[in-house]
């Protein structure tokens, strides 16, 4: 199974034996609504993964506004949907990609091989006029064994390290205005760590939310070395996950995250920041 699958083919698997879909949708600064879609109408069969409750711990001093979630929490949740070490899962979202890479990146991380995401979303499948529903599933309980990786994220101390040796290319995936602190609308504080440059994540999807072809991706990140490694970071780990789902599409084996991002960063006081145009 690819990593990034089409409505038609999710639409010809939908039934099969082992696969699982999951719903999410989830909009930033208001926490309910994508619950409250979820159960309007969905795919048919689709759990729901909460970005706040499923896709991250409760929050703490440290960690940022998405915190890490814990591996043997996530994996007995998973458990509890039904989800096995060997479902294949397909992720869905209505935010251009943004919380099913969020999810796609927390599966890899836990150590499951097979998942990808629904190109275009849920959007693509509304589109298709293919069937929807307002049932929940009651799937029947199953054992899920996490197998960490841990080499998949890096922690605070890992980015500074990673600054003072300049080990890595350090990627901002923010919006240009709040990487430069011009219009900061979320943290209390503006700017970006020093050293990264800005690959807003809303470039690597078109206007349907579909994620950009292998040229236009290429294109965009040209001037990224694959020889070194890539920490990628946003505002609280979501968002630029879908930047490293766009560079693993790439054959980047080296991109990592940050998932505390600029929310965590921030929260040390002897951290420096950055406000220059790139």
């Amino acid at each position: 199974m690819d990593t990034l699958v089409s409505a038609s083919w999710l639409k010809e698997h939908l039934y099969d034996a082992n696969l699982a879909v999951a719903d999410c949708r989830f909009v930033l600064g208001s926490p309910d609504k994508g619950r409250e879609a979820y159960e309007e109408e969905h795919i048919p069969g689709a759990r729901y993964f909460d970005l706040e409750k499923d896709l991250s711990a409760p929050k703490a001093e440290h960690g940022g506004r998405h915190p890490w979630p814990q591996a043997h929490v996530f994996a007995s949740k998973l458990g509890g949907m039904g989800i096995g070490n060997d479902t294949s899962i397909i992720l869905y979202d209505a935010q251009g990609g943004a919380m099913a890479a969020r999810a796609y990146w927390v599966l890899k991380y836990i150590g499951h091989k097979h998942v990808a995401l629904l190109d275009g979303g849920y959007g693509a499948w509304k589109a298709a006029e293919y069937p929807v529903t307002h049932e929940i599933p009651a799937p029947v309980q199953m054992i899920y064994e996490p197998h960490v990786q841990e080499e998949w994220i890096r922690s605070m101390e890992d980015v500074r390290q990673s600054m003072d040796k300049e080990r890595a290319v350090l990627i901002d995936s923010r919006a240009h205005n709040r990487y430069t602190g011009e219009a900061e609308t979320i943290d209390p504080v503006g700017g970006h760590i020093p050293g990264a440059v800005n690959y807003d994540w809303q470039k690597v999807i078109d206007e349907n939310g579909k994620l950009k072809d292998e040229e236009a991706l290429r294109k965009h990140f040209a001037a990224l070395p694959q020889d070194r490694e890539v920490i990628v970071y946003c505002g609280s780990g979501v968002t630029a996950c879908a930047n490293l789902f766009a560079l693993e599409r790439l054959g980047y084996k080296n991109a990592r995250l940050y998932p505390g991002s600029w929310s965590d960063w921030i929260t040390y006081e002897e951290n420096k920041i950055a406000k220059d145009q790139e």
